[in-house]
């Protein structure tokens, strides 16, 4: 599916968020913004180092949740 087909809009329920920013993962951490960019930080630095990919400011809804020991379906569904 090319980007002209499907762009990703603010509100657009049809696809499942797939990263998280820093007030995502401060909400979630019960922390500052500013702490929940540190965090974001340390967790794409072990990302980069095994070869993924990574955007600034936003880590993977998946590894996050892995990494803080947290239940993503338990969250998603409750």
């Amino acid at each position: 599916m090319d980007t002209k087909t499907r762009t990703r809009q603010k509100g657009d329920e049809g696809m499942a968020k797939l990263y998280l920013n820093a007030a995502d993962v401060a909400e979630i951490m019960d922390c500052s913004e500013n702490y929940g960019y540190k965090i974001i930080a340390e967790l794409n630095t072990e990302l980069k180092s095994k070869g993924y990919i990574v955007r600034a400011g936003r880590i993977p809804k998946k590894y996050f949740y892995e990494r803080a020991g947290l239940d993503l379906e338990e969250k998603t569904n409750g």
